[in-house]
């Protein structure tokens, strides 16, 4: 079926790049000096010197067309930046796999013949990658940074690879932007630092002058990148894809991961020490809670929507930095994936699968989303560098677990061993060779594009405020004060005032609150003036699913709980609590001075999971202190002691404290209030530690 032809909005050959403000855009020419507001540049131009006139947009086949073969700026571009770095992923270095399968549980038969969106019942096997953006391979876990999130799924009729992240919209709406914004936000290239970090000036300076970035700037200063485990994160296809039926009719689809467990993150000044205690937190969570059989698990949703539905939303779907509010278009639960295998060897596994988004399967195709068009080139070209060969797929965790056969041949680790003379197609001399099959092989949608090819953006991708104000306006109280604080820390690394002056101008039209409260964390006398926006500012409704507070599960299950003990705590406390958090789903690790553990009150030795030094109050989600009145005496004078319960107060966390622990929380000026409870009332502990004591957090920092 015949897509319908775009709507009058559409059509309109209006730029819509709001890229850099009044004054500010230029064309370059002839390789000569030219005036803008900030002075004179040399042109911009490709590696051969053609001055470049426009590095905001892809070459596409209309406004809201697909992006052209032909763009040999945009390939030029893109391919240099997939070849920087060997061997190392230039983004998404730092990653931890795990094998699984998916199940379905609801059929999409009437949308599209993907058998693995079809045959309810059916397991297939995944391996999942789970990544921090920014850092190198040897960088932490738990910096404030977008995580991506890729599966392949090895299905019966080849490789689907969905790869997506933690956050369902990104930073820009066109592919040719992602060198400079990942030049921006990688370490900067005169000094080699800030390593996985976004508080400095290149960062911040190209977000200044790039609004199409201004929600996703809400999502990445709020906790969404602060995750507490990697079991705990949504994640999205981010664009709009095609499902596409045995009728040949097409329907717009995004899809979505939910955790089993629940959404859960820290608090940065809790990121920032769990970092320093363990840089492997994450990928030391995620081995254990599978070694231990806890799996990990997430829905499989989508979002499925017509070209009328879509004419009808008050965003373009196209554009990356839109998302399709769930009470706009409900999710529908489909299946889930479980995780329950960890790879035999890192680097044969997690360091060498590879994934594309244009691995796709029969009954899937693409939209015309600029970023995504750009991206089906980008991530193959970047696996023939980094993996060294168009035989990538031949590794075995690449592999697809399916028949497949072709006529490439040879390139450097070529695997396999093909037979006979004919390595082409069509071909007469050959009864067994490869043939190309029309009744079942893969057919993209069938879609009519019209229009003036060009490098220019649709009208409709112009509103880069309205979801930034939609998303802020959407968080709880606690989570708005977060999203202020972050802006502040990290606009008060940035050098450079007109910057930070920049950013203000911005906040005034997500939410004048928020730049009055970020202007007066800066010490901003005055708040500078906004930037002329590209289209008017919509109110659009809350979105309370874009929280992650109010959406916390009730439940203590993934979460782990750490009980502090010396010589001299009483043994039958300790078991009961122990076995209070065990029954509620947690896991529980028993703190001493000494990993040997400790004497009890009975005689008997507990053994200690973790030294007290090396095991501070960062890495658990609750704490319990048990100890004599001996051993809160000793432990009173230790600066490790004194840290654990201070950090587990200071991060909100639920406290179970019995007369010795009182004694300790005393001497480290903690004070009392409901999230600290006696240790005989486990009952009360485990309601306690199933969130976190947000209304506390006023009384130990001072946020935005």
């Amino acid at each position: 079926m015949a897509a319908k032809k775009p709507t009058s909005k559409s059509k309109k050959q209006k730029s819509a790049k709001g890229s850099a403000p009044d004054g500010d855009s230029h064309q370059a020419a002839g390789g000569e000096l030219h005036q803008t507001a900030g002075g004179e540049h040399p042109a911009l131009t490709t590696n051969q010197g053609l001055p470049i006139s426009d590095n905001q947009n892809s070459l596409r086949a209309n406004p809201h067309g697909p992006t052209l073969l032909e763009d040999f700026i945009l390939r030029e571009k893109i391919m240099h930046f997939d070849h920087e770095r060997i061997p190392e992923r230039i983004v998404h270095a730092r990653g931890t796999g795990v094998h699984g399968f998916f199940e379905l549980t609801a059929s999409l038969e009437q949308y599209t013949t993907a058998r693995i969106l079809t045959e309810v019942g059916e397991r297939t096997p995944v391996f999942t990658r789970i990544s921090t953006v920014a850092g190198g391979a040897g960088s932490v876990d738990t910096p404030r940074d977008v995580r991506g999130f890729a599966v392949k799924f090895y299905t019966k009729e080849g490789n689907w690879d969905l790869v997506g992240n933690n956050i369902p919209v990104f930073f820009i709406q066109d592919a040719i932007k992602f060198p400079d914004l990942i030049h921006a936000v990688k370490m900067e290239p005169d000094r080699g630092f800030p390593q996985s970090a976004t508080a400095h000036d290149t960062f911040w300076d190209f977000i200044s002058l790039t609004p199409e970035s201004m929600h996703m700037v809400m999502w990445i200063m709020s906790d969404r990148t602060l995750p507490r485990s990697l079991r705990m994160i949504e994640a999205f296809g981010v664009h709009s894809f095609r499902l596409v039926n045995a009728a040949g009719e097409s329907t717009f689809v995004k899809f979505h991961w939910r955790p089993k467990l629940g959404l859960q993150s820290t608090i940065w000044d809790e990121a920032v020490k769990t970092a320093g205690a363990d840089p492997d937190f994450h990928r030391r969570e995620m081995f254990e809670a599978v070694e231990a059989g806890n799996f990990p698990e997430w829905e499989f949703a989508v979002q499925l929507f017509t070209q009328d539905e879509a004419d009808s939303f008050p965003f373009d779907h196209l554009d990356a930095t839109k998302l399709i509010p769930e009470e706009l278009v409900p999710l529908k639960v489909i299946g889930r994936m479980v995780l329950d295998r960890w790879p035999d060897n890192f680097f044969a596994e997690t360091e060498q699968v590879a994934y594309c988004p244009s691995h796709i399967v029969q009954g899937i195709d693409f939209s015309n989303d600029p970023l995504l068009q750009g991206r089906l080139f980008s991530y193959d070209d970047t696996q023939l560098l980094r993996l060294g060969s168009p035989n990538f797929h031949q590794i075995p965790i690449n592999a697809p677990q399916c028949p497949f056969a072709n006529l490439q041949r040879d390139g450097r680790m070529q695997m396999t061993q093909p037979v006979g003379r004919v390595a082409y197609e069509p071909n007469s001399l050959s009864g067994d060779s490869p043939r190309e099959t029309p009744a079942r092989g893969f057919r993209s949608a069938t879609v009519t594009e019209t229009g003036d090819k060009g490098r220019i953006r649709a009208e409709s991708f112009a509103d880069h405020y309205s979801q930034a104000r939609q998303f802020f306006l959407s968080q709880t109280a606690y989570e708005q004060a977060h999203i202020a604080s972050a802006l502040v820390f990290e606009l008060s690394k940035v050098e450079h005032v007109h910057v930070r002056e920049a950013m203000v101008g911005h906040l005034q039209h997500i939410d004048p609150a928020l730049a009055d409260r970020v202007a007066a964390g800066l010490g901003f006398d005055k708040l500078p003036a906004p930037p002329r926006a590209a289209a008017p500012v919509q109110d659009l409704a809350p979105s309370p699913a874009l929280q992650i507070i109010g959406k916390m599960k009730n439940t203590l299950e993934g979460r782990s709980v750490g009980i502090l003990i010396a010589d001299g705590s009483d043994g039958a406390v300790i078991d009961r609590i122990k076995k209070a958090a065990t029954d509620a789903g947690a896991t529980v690790k028993i703190v001493a001075p000494k990993v040997g553990g400790a004497k009890l009150a009975s005689g008997l030795i507990q053994a200690a999971d973790g030294q007290l030094a090396g095991t501070p109050s960062v890495l658990f989600d609750a704490v319990a202190v048990i100890l004599s009145d001996a051993g809160a005496k000793t432990l009173s004078s230790e600066s490790a002691a004194i840290d654990f319960v201070r950090d587990a107060f200071g991060h909100l966390k639920a406290i179970a404290v019995d007369s010795g622990g009182r004694t300790l929380l005393k001497k480290a000026q903690v004070k009392q209030d409901a999230g600290v409870v006696d240790a005989g009332d486990q009952g009360a502990f485990i309601d306690a530690a199933k969130t976190r004591r947000w209304d506390r957090e006023k009384s130990v920092r001072t946020l935005a």
